[in-house]
């Protein structure tokens, strides 16, 4: 099921299907070092994931995280681009991952900006958040593309890691 499409993605939900494409992105080196090392190391570890995570956000909250896939590819995947409301957050939190072939080209500020109309107009999501490591320079570029604005610095997990807080009103 297509959730948005633009001019060079396609963005749908996820299925168990997706669990090797998963089990790959989320072992990658940007996902490990800005997102964080979930030991999925299996296909079967990767479904639990998907089931557990992003198949559950859908049913639960209408909206989660969505396979990117590169039109000019056959529909390869090369990403995962979302929405979630996470408790230690008071807005819904953009989030974005691509395979590091596919940095630099611009596919996640087109992704993220179609991800944008969603939440306003068929979410009717009014504040979008972001969060990311304060060294993750390309993550707050693309969020400043995107219109969100730097907050104030927040620790909202148990590691006490501290992280950048972005908003942006719809």
């Amino acid at each position: 099921m297509i959730v948005a499409e633009t001019d060079r993605l396609v963005l749908t939900k996820f299925t168990l299907d997706d669990a090797p494409f998963i089990l790959e992105l989320m072992n990658t080196p940007g996902w490990i070092r800005y997102i964080g090392d979930r030991n999925v190391r299996t296909v079967d570890q990767a479904a639990n994931y998907l089931k557990n995570n992003q198949l559950k956000a859908y049913e639960t909250q209408d909206y989660g995280y969505y396979k990117v896939m590169l039109k000019s590819e056959d529909l390869k995947p090369i990403g995962s681009f979302g929405l979630l409301k996470r408790d230690v957050l008071a807005y819904v939190d953009i989030g974005f991952s691509l395979l590091p072939e596919y940095y630099g080209k611009g596919y996640g500020y087109e992704g993220t900006s179609a991800l944008l109309h969603l939440a306003k107009h068929k979410f009717n999501i009014t504040t979008i958040c972001a969060i990311t490591l304060p060294e993750n320079q390309a993550s707050i570029k693309l969020l400043e593309k995107l219109g969100l604005s730097y907050q104030k610095r927040v620790q909202p997990f148990e590691n006490d890691e501290e992280l950048l807080l972005f908003t942006l009103d719809l």
